[in-house]
């Protein structure tokens, strides 16, 4: 009992009552955690019994969310014309004590993005993340939109784009979010994205590049590339050689690579085992749509590390990443043999 006491834990009434110096707070996304005033730390654990907690249901009747300019959620209540910083909801919380996770993995095939970013306060962050209308890319905005970050949708198809942004507006009023133009199979376009997106004057803390296009037929972009290599890498390379003053003006920030697993399946050499990069940007005839989807993968696994080996001494990482197999997203929707094979694959991968 005397450590208790020391510690400032001596028994209460209640192993819910919490001890001296120590307030009981919510995060926007409706997670408990507790603040100690003396230690100036917080926790998610009560610090009395060790569980972990939730808010229940939606907030009372004429109740609102709203965030301060430090960041921290507090709460309106309209009819009694009256504000705190203590949720409503807190008297109806639920427990939530998972299993703690190994020191070898903390998240897996399982967790989803809301649960990595639990506690997270994106609160001033600037994020560009690339096809962010459907699929990954929509539900990476979301998510870090909902955890306070201003997110700019870069979408090829304006409309697409702000239909997006109005689905997350849904979720959560507040959230800044906003669609801009960008056509990677046309390298003015990603030029003027990039000087737009410089005039706002803002910073750039993540970049994000998601947009691909797997098994479509055989075509040539307008800058006459194979438009396989040049969504998929080659737009992407671009734009951040484009963006990489403000990426390093911002420091620390950070570049994320979408690529895949798939990679490894590829050969770009020729009959006499020599690098040959014509088949990055193949002809008609040579081209094979997932062999030409493998190479513009590896390409973004080259770009990525070199991008990371160049800019990191200055505050700026870059990381590409395997987002999973045969994930159900509107990528397959080239060939029906794709969204056959997808559709049969999805009740043993993960969703959206």
């Amino acid at each position: 009992m005397a450590a208790l006491k020391y510690a400032g834990l001596e028994d209460t009434d209640s192993e819910e009552e919490l001890p001296p110096g120590w307030e009981e707070r919510t995060t926007k996304d409706g997670w408990v955690y507790y603040a100690n005033h003396l230690e100036e730390k917080t926790q998610w654990e009560h610090p009395k019994s060790g569980k972990r907690k939730r808010v229940a249901g939606d907030l009372p009747y004429g109740w609102e969310q709203e965030t301060d300019e430090n960041g921290q959620v507090y709460f309106v209540d309209h009819i009694n014309k009256r504000t705190t910083y203590l949720d409503p909801r807190l008297a109806f919380t639920v427990e939530d004590n998972p299993a703690k996770p190994t020191t070898r993995q903390k998240y897996d095939g399982n967790s989803t993005a809301m649960e990595i970013l639990q506690g997270r306060d994106l609160s001033g962050k600037v994020v560009i993340i690339t096809g962010a209308n459907s699929g990954i890319g929509f539900e990476t905005a979301k998510s870090l939109a909902l955890h306070g970050a201003y997110v700019i949708l870069a979408c090829r198809s304006l409309a697409r784009g702000n239909e997006a942004v109005q689905r997350i507006l849904g979720e959560w009023h507040k959230a800044k979010v906003e669609a801009m133009t960008l056509d990677l199979a046309s390298l003015q376009s990603v030029q003027h994205f990039a000087e737009a997106f410089k005039s706002k004057n803002l910073p750039l803390h993540i970049l994000i590049c998601n947009a691909g296009v797997f098994g479509a037929s055989w075509s040539l972009t307008e800058d006459g590339l194979e438009s396989t290599f040049q969504v998929n890498h080659l737009g992407h390379f671009y734009l951040a050689q484009l963006l990489e003053d403000v990426l390093r003006q911002s420091s620390p920030a950070r570049v994320v690579v979408v690529s895949s697993e798939s990679h490894r399946f590829l050969d770009i050499k020729d009959s006499s085992g020599k690098l040959d990069f014509n088949l990055l940007s193949p002809s008609k005839k040579e081209y094979w749509a997932m062999l030409a989807y493998n190479r513009s993968k590896l390409c973004n696994i080259l770009f990525s590390n070199e991008l990371n080996r160049r800019l990191s001494p200055h505050g700026v990482t870059s990381n590409s990443v395997h987002p999973g197999n045969l994930i159900y997203s509107s990528i397959h929707r080239n060939w029906w043999v794709y969204t056959l094979l997808f559709t049969l694959a999805r009740p043993f991968t993960k969703s959206m």
